[in-house]
């Protein structure tokens, strides 16, 4: 999709952790920012705001995960279907008929390690097919992501453990620091810090298709943690217990996966942003909380 002439208006659905890291972003950058707060399953109400802020671009970041943890979805699978599956739809199909480019943040855990991928070796790339359903949330990612493809007007972007330089109920910084135990595999991560501004770049230029939008190069938690405990949390401690162990305390399974990254740091080279490598983002984005004071 060619990026369009006229003035960009850049309209925001859901105003959640992901949602105000974008729109300070665009706002730092001198964009226009509209945040809507409609329900995404209703398409006239979606139709009506993009249509009353003459929107040109849109991130969906509406959708639920659950709190504390993804097994919320296994009890409220009604209201996952119809945020997850049916509201992104509805976003992704307005905006084609429309003709507005949309960014949706979709996840990585539609696939799960197996011979061909081991965690710490090959990742899988955006053109396998996805196939991971193991829990509701994964299953409602899934079928969203096959269903929206399709459309040419769509960036997929695929998030995977997504962590911040911020101490919010979402990142996964403040929930891992939180655990007595953990399991230390590898696994690909999104260190929002250094990703979004790329991703802003990717839909302000009108980039579409699917991205594994992660950092280069698997991670453990226990690299994460470590890292923590150097910079901003020198009493840390924590035990470790095997992925077995952990699925006995779920409700649903949990996808472990690591994803390439190779086409989204091409394409984020191509437009002037360098995609970091997880240990180094990881790094400074705790350097970065540690000068915030958290």
């Amino acid at each position: 999709m060619a990026v369009t002439t006229r003035p960009q208006i850049f309209l925001i659905f859901g105003n959640g952790w992901i949602a105000s890291q974008i729109k300070e972003l665009l706002e730092a950058a001198g964009k226009t920012v509209v945040v809507s707060l409609v329900r995404t399953e209703s398409r006239e109400e979606v139709t009506n705001e993009l249509i009353r802020h003459n929107a040109t671009n849109v991130f969906n970041c509406a959708g639920l995960r659950g709190t504390p943890n993804a097994d919320w979805c296994e009890d409220h699978q009604v209201e996952v279907t119809r945020s997850n599956i049916l509201g992104v739809l509805n976003v992704v199909d307005c905006c084609f008929e429309l003709s507005i480019h949309v960014t949706q943040f979709g996840s990585g855990c539609i696939y799960d390690q197996d011979e061909a991928h081991p965690l710490d070796g090959t990742g899988f790339t955006e053109e396998e097919t996805p196939f991971y359903g193991g829990s509701m949330y994964s299953r409602s990612r899934l079928l969203s992501e096959n269903t929206i493809r399709v459309y040419p007007n769509v960036l997929i972007l695929r998030l995977r453990g997504p962590m911040a330089a911020d101490l919010n109920q979402k990142n996964l910084i403040t929930r891992l620091m939180t655990y007595k135990k953990l399991i230390s595999i590898p696994s690909s991560i999104s260190v929002l810090t250094n990703l979004l501004p790329g991703a802003v770049l990717m839909a302000e230029y009108g980039v579409t298709g699917i991205y594994n939008l992660v950092n280069p190069q698997p991670c453990t938690n226990n690299q994460v943690m470590e890292l923590a405990k150097k910079y901003i949390r020198p009493s840390l401690t924590w035990e470790n217990f095997e992925v077995e162990d952990m699925n006995k305390v779920l409700k649903a399974p949990r996808a472990n996966v690591t994803l390439d990254a190779t086409k989204l740091v091409k394409k984020c080279r191509e437009l002037g942003y360098e995609i970091k490598d997880s240990q180094t983002a990881v790094e400074d984005m705790f350097i970065e909380m540690r000068a915030k004071g958290l």
